[in-house]
């Protein structure tokens, strides 16, 4: 299956998935999240999806979906299986990235989509209405379809020519945001802490142990008239 991102060259490394049994929409979202992210943070990033530590925004498809305090009122979701099938696509991307001889932790997500590629349509099985009801014949003509989906991942270096003004621009952004993310939560971190109040250190005198003998008074010398 082709690849939808245009530029050539031996600079870009491609992976992608077909005939995912996922939601596109979900997919969507999550490769919005981690577009133009370096390739060990959108790694990190899945996994906080998957584990439902952190959701993902979803900028569209969004109806009746709640806001979320942690995307700052955005609307989000946890989508675990696109986020699991996107980490796949990933790893593959890093591998192959290695198997040209760069160095996949210093690489950029350049690209990252994911396309409905093909409808099924499934109809139930026969007689499974009528069947338990004393009745025959076929089903109803009611059906459920089945979407699949692709997904595609580039990833390139951030110094790299054939790179865009739009991914050069907005591959800095990305990494400012997550400077100030991290310094504001290291920041609301030492604030909630409580500070150690600093004890007075108190210096304890032991008693001598034992029968300890007595210190005895300084005898007063002796005046000339009691040596006469």
């Amino acid at each position: 299956m082709n690849y939808s991102f245009n530029l050539k060259g031996d600079d870009f490394v491609k992976a992608q998935s077909y005939d995912v049994n996922a939601s596109y929409k979900d997919l969507g979202a999550v490769c919005d999240a981690i577009r133009y992210l370096k390739a060990t943070d959108a790694l990190a990033a899945l996994e906080l999806f998957i584990e439902k530590e952190s959701p993902v925004a979803y900028r569209r498809h969004n109806r009746h979906m709640g806001s979320r305090h942690e995307l700052g009122g955005q609307k989000g979701g946890y989508p675990e299986k696109a986020a699991s099938e996107v980490l796949k696509t990933l790893t593959n991307a890093m591998a192959n990235a290695g198997n040209k001889g760069k160095d996949a932790q210093d690489m950029f997500v350049v690209s990252a989509s994911a396309n409905k590629t093909r409808i099924e349509r499934r109809y139930p099985s026969k007689g499974s209405i009528a069947w338990g009801r004393g009745m025959y014949g076929m089903s109803a003509t009611n059906h459920s379809d089945i979407e699949y989906a692709k997904i595609e991942i580039v990833l390139a270096e951030q110094h790299s020519d054939k790179l865009t003004k739009n991914m050069k621009y907005f591959i800095k952004a990305r990494g400012k945001r997550i400077n100030e993310s991290q310094r504001t939560k290291q920041k609301a971190m030492s604030q909630s802490k409580p500070k150690a109040k600093e004890s007075k250190k108190v210096v304890q005198i032991e008693a001598p142990k034992g029968n300890a003998p007595k210190a005895q008074a300084p005898k007063a010398e002796a005046t000339a008239e009691q040596k006469a």
